[in-house]
């Protein structure tokens, strides 16, 4: 049956019939009434094969036909009228408004990109789409066949590409379960598709924008489709094994061996290159270039300044001195396999004495020494979740160091558990867990550095726990994917100290009131809702001395090039301008006084753009860089400035 043969027994696919047409410009698909003047079916004679073709490369990431809906809806039940389909395809947007073009956009949440598909192209597509239908169900193309050398690639790209956001055993998280099971479901077709495109929802490009070869794309579908391999254990011996100690500390300076404001430099990742390059924040000139681990994920400031410590994907922590005449790495360590997060100990007395590294795998957390990273202990990660269900993974995904207790509080992604972890106990054991939600992923510190916000990201929530009473203070929903960061306090002329999240899998930016001492009213309450160009914001960062609140729109497929700046005094975006050249636009941080904001230009031959914290303008550009990423200013990181 025909959806809009009887609407009234399939409202939602109804709703979907545009919603088809919408999400099939992700590679060419549509569908109803109402919107645009439908003009007249072009001449043309359409092949179905073509549009066959068309369908499985570009269309099936979203749409299946036959097989169920999927990202967008099933398009063999979809609106009866072929010229209504093929303009909705031709120009998605301006039938957004309209009765079926609005329906499809509340449906599923987003509208389908106009991919510019040719007349014959669209013609293609409907005819595939009436032949389809006399012959049923479209089955998946077979997987390539994957031999020993092949299969290991395709593990390794997987690691690399998708495994922060699947999960190493690939239930999923921040994105979604793709195990065997559902990535079969997906087909062959489906999963390249999705590799290829990406989707509004925040997946990443990775064949479109040339990160991915369609050998990788291929191979990878393959490999989703069959089951997990085991991830290897890496015990104490090993980790102790890895340790190298380049300068002690009796040889380190007990002053800065140069005239420079340390305080103001700035460390950037060049991920792809598994480098750190140190900046003046003053001159902008290049102080150091620095070999670490594996695509850095973060550079966390000591509680003193002095170190930077980088925790790279390989897992491996990398001790930075910065008071050395040229910095440079003093200490490494390899604790996890696959990491995301390090924190020293921060509470007075202990400043810089211990360090903890978070893995995501094996599922433990490792404790060194702060000034060697000498191997102190191994600990094992509870796998009980917050609703009972014991789970084959459970992540560190961010770190915490608590300024007046003798803590880390270590953010249990899969299981929605903050863990503390006391390090003046032997062992350094948990000695508590508070309940949060399940998917625990990035966050920190509200104004009064009392709570701890963080995105519980595939829960639609923001989670705030009060770190002084050790308890969940709310938990509320924002929206799709929350992703804030580290995320951004200001005071808010209406509504006191906020503090924002942005979302992966919407364009909507959640503003909420973080002040429950002075504004009980408006805790832990959404206060604004704002509307970006496009979903895919990655981070958010503001600086007490700027007047802007600044989004990036990293993983969209449209506007990747672009950030947002919010107006503080307006409570309104002001405007959206491209910064990027050769990449995207991502992450930003303010220089140590709040006067200029450096934000990356990621790609391979990358730069970092800085702007002045007030006008906006480029005052700089910073070339050379392979694949800039995250950029951490000492001062902001040690005094958790943001």
């Amino acid at each position: 049956m025909r959806l809009g043969v009887d609407a009234r027994r399939r409202p939602l696919a109804w709703a979907g019939i545009t919603a088809a047409a919408a999400l099939l410009a992700a590679a060419g698909c549509g569908g109803g009434s109402g919107g645009p003047a439908v003009g007249p079916p072009p001449v043309t004679v359409a092949d179905a094969d073509a549009g066959e073709a068309l369908f499985r490369r570009n269309c099936s990431g979203c749409h299946t036909f036959g097989h169920g809906d999927h990202l967008g809806p099933d398009l063999s039940v979809r609106n009866p009228s072929a010229n209504w389909v093929r303009n909705f395809i031709a120009d998605p947007a301006s039938w957004i408004g309209t009765g079926y073009g609005q329906r499809l956009r509340d449906a599923w949440g987003y509208t389908m990109p106009d991919y510019g598909l040719s007349a014959a192209e669209i013609d293609d597509l409907i005819a595939f789409f009436e032949r389809q239908d006399g012959r049923g169900p479209l089955a998946p193309s077979a997987p390539v066949a994957l031999d020993a050398g092949a299969f290991e690639q395709a593990r390794q790209t997987y690691f690399d590409r998708c495994a922060g956001c699947h999960g190493l055993v690939r239930s999923g998280a921040t994105g979604p379960d793709i195990g065997q099971v559902r990535s079969t479901w997906i087909g062959t077709d489906g999963l390249a598709a999705l590799m290829r495109h990406g989707t509004p929802r925040g997946m990443p490009n990775f064949g479109t924008s040339g990160t991915l070869g369609e050998s990788q794309i291929a191979q990878l579908a393959a490999y989703l489709q069959q089951p997990p391999p085991e991830p290897p254990a890496l015990p104490m011996s090993a980790i102790q094994a890895s340790w190298r100690l380049t300068v002690p500390v009796g040889a380190r300076p007990t002053a800065p061996q140069h005239a420079r404001d340390w305080r103001n430099f700035f460390g950037v990742v060049e991920r792809d290159a598994s480098k750190v390059s140190i900046f003046d924040g003053a001159s902008r000139e290049l102080v150091a270039r620095l070999d670490v681990g594996f695509a850095v994920h973060i550079l966390r400031s000591s509680a003193s300044g002095r170190y930077f410590q980088a925790i790279g994907r390989d897992g491996l922590v990398s001790l930075i001195d910065l008071w050395a005449a040229v910095p440079g790495v003093v200490a490494s360590v390899k604790g996890c396999h696959d990491a995301r997060s390090v924190e020293g100990s921060r509470m007075a007395g202990h400043e810089d004495r211990f360090l903890v590294e978070g893995c995501y795998w094996p599922p433990q957390y490792v404790v060194y020494d702060g000034q060697t990273l000498e191997p102190l202990a191994r600990v094992d990660l509870p796998l009980d979740s917050i609703d009972g269900a014991t789970l084959p993974e459970v992540r560190v995904a961010s770190i915490f160091g608590l300024r007046d207790q003798p803590l880390w509080a270590l953010a249990l992604k899969e299981s929605g558990w903050l863990a503390l972890v006391d390090y003046t106990q032997p062992g350094f054991p948990i000695v508590q867990r508070i309940a949060g939600e399940r998917f625990l992923h990035d966050g920190g510190w509200d104004a009064a550095g009392r709570h701890l916000l963080i995105a519980a990201n595939a829960s639609r929530r923001m989670v705030a726990f009060d770190m002084q009473r050790r308890e969940l203070a709310a938990s509320f929903e924002t929206g799709d994917t929350p992703h804030p960061g580290r995320g951004a306090n200001w005071l808010d002329p209406q509504y006191g100290w906020v503090n924002v999240t942005p979302h992966l899998g919407e364009p909507k930016v959640s503003i909420y009131g973080a002040d429950p001492v002075g504004r009980p009213d408006v805790a832990w309450k959404v206060v604004r809702e704002l509307t970006l160009p496009a979903a895919g914001s990655l981070f958010v960062k503001t600086h007490p001395n700027s007047p802007w609140v600044l989004f990036d729109m990293t993983m969209s497929t449209t506007h990747a090039r672009q950030v947002c700046a919010y107006a503080k005094a307006s409570g309104k975006i002001d405007r959206c301008f491209d910064v990027a050249r050769a990449g995207k636009a991502v992450h930003f941080e303010f220089d140590r006084d709040g006067k200029q904001v450096w934000v990356s230009d990621w790609a391979s031959d990358g730069a970092v753009v800085v702007l002045d914290a007030v006008t906006l303008q480029e005052v700089a550009r910073i070339g050379g860089l392979v694949s800039p990423t995250g950029k951490f200013n000492v001062h902001n990181t040690a005094e958790e400035v943001y």
